[in-house]
C-alpha cells in the first residue's frame, strides 16, 4: 500500500529545534517532488518548503534561514530540520508528494500522496 507517514513533531520552547521526517512506502519518494505544508487552527494551509526530483529546494519567506529540507533516498525519507523555532511555527505539519510534471499545489491534500500530519507546538 502507498503511504506517507510524518513523525518528529513535539512540544518545544522558543529557540529550540526539531527534525520532522516524512517516510514513504509503496513508492520511491526520490522519484517525486516532495513538499512540507503546515496548517494552524483556523488558518489556511501554508506551503513551507519543497524539494524537487532534481534536488532544488524552496522555502516560504518566514522560515528561510531557519528550516532545511533534505532527502535520504536510502531511507525513502524527506526531512525538515527546523531551528530557532518560534511560537508562530506552531501547527500540524504535513508532507505530500507528487509527480514532477505539474505545479506544487497550495495544500497537501491536492498532492498525489500525503500523510496524516505531525503536531509541532512551540511555547514562549
Amino acid at each position: 500500500a502507498v503511504r506517507l507517514v510524518e513523525s518528529g513533531g513535539d512540544s518545544v520552547q522558543t529557540g529550540e529545534s526539531l527534525r520532522l521526517s516524512c517516510t514513504a512506502s509503496g513508492f520511491t519518494l526520490g522519484e517525486t517532488d516532495v513538499a512540507w505544508y503546515r496548517r494552524q487552527p483556523g488558518n489556511e494551509c501554508e506551503l513551507v518548503s519543497s524539494i524537487s526530483v532534481e534536488g532544488s529546494t524552496d522555502y516560504t519567506d518566514s522560515v528561510k534561514g531557519r528550516f532545511t529540507i533534505s532527502q535520504d533516498n536510502a531511507r525513502n525519507t524527506v526531512y525538515l530540520r527546523m531551528n530557532s523555532l518560534k511560537p508562530e511555527d506552531t501547527a500540524i505539519y504535513y508532507c505530500g508528494a507528487k509527480d514532477s510534471d505539474r505545479p506544487t499545489p497550495d495544500c497537501y491534500n491536492h498532492m498525489d500522496y500525503w500523510g496524516k500530519g505531525t503536531l509541532v507546538t512551540v511555547s514562549s
